[in-house]
């Protein structure tokens, strides 16, 4: 009987443990070494990208925002990123963050930064980029500036 009781108990463990591990981020190879695993505590899945203004822009309001990001992405498309608040023209990096999978992925075409250009659109910066979105669902696009997190984007993504 005693063993038959160590024997669940020892079931359980590796099954919470195993069910823990499903929700644990990892970070892939090549991600800039100042994205840490703890920058995706701070998302807010309630707090969805909304239009603003005029010109089209998707986002935070004076914040952070794109044009592109209501059309298709999943076979690639061009994005505007806009940025307020910011003094330094220095790099921009984006990194995506699918909710489904719990998988981050690089979704700027070129690499995991782009430099950032002067203001345009009303925004104190901008950054004109291609990106591919690799699947359906809803996604965190996390924005550093200089290194250090800027603001996070949520989209849900249909095509």
């Amino acid at each position: 009987m005693r063993n038959k009781l160590l024997l669940i108990v020892g079931v359980l463990f590796f099954l919470i443990g195993c069910t823990e591990n499903e929700n644990e981020i990892t970070l892939p190879d090549g991600i800039p070494d100042f994205v840490k695993e703890s920058d995706f505590s701070s998302i807010d899945w309630e707090k969805k990208a909304v239009p603003f203004g005029d010109r089209g822009i998707v986002g935070n309001e004076n914040k952070s925002g794109v044009i592109g990001a209501e059309m298709p992405s999943l076979n690639g498309q061009k994005w505007m990123w806009h940025l307020w608040d910011v003094d330094n023209l220095g790099e921009l990096t984006v990194v995506g963050y699918h909710r489904e999978s719990n998988k981050v992925h690089q979704i700027l075409t070129t690499g995991w930064s782009t430099q950032l250009g002067g203001g345009n659109n009303g925004a104190d910066a901008h950054a004109p980029s291609s990106v591919k979105i690799p699947e359906k669902g809803e996604w965190a696009i996390l924005l550093y500036v200089d290194e250090q997190l800027f603001d996070i984007l949520v989209f849900d993504i249909k095509e």
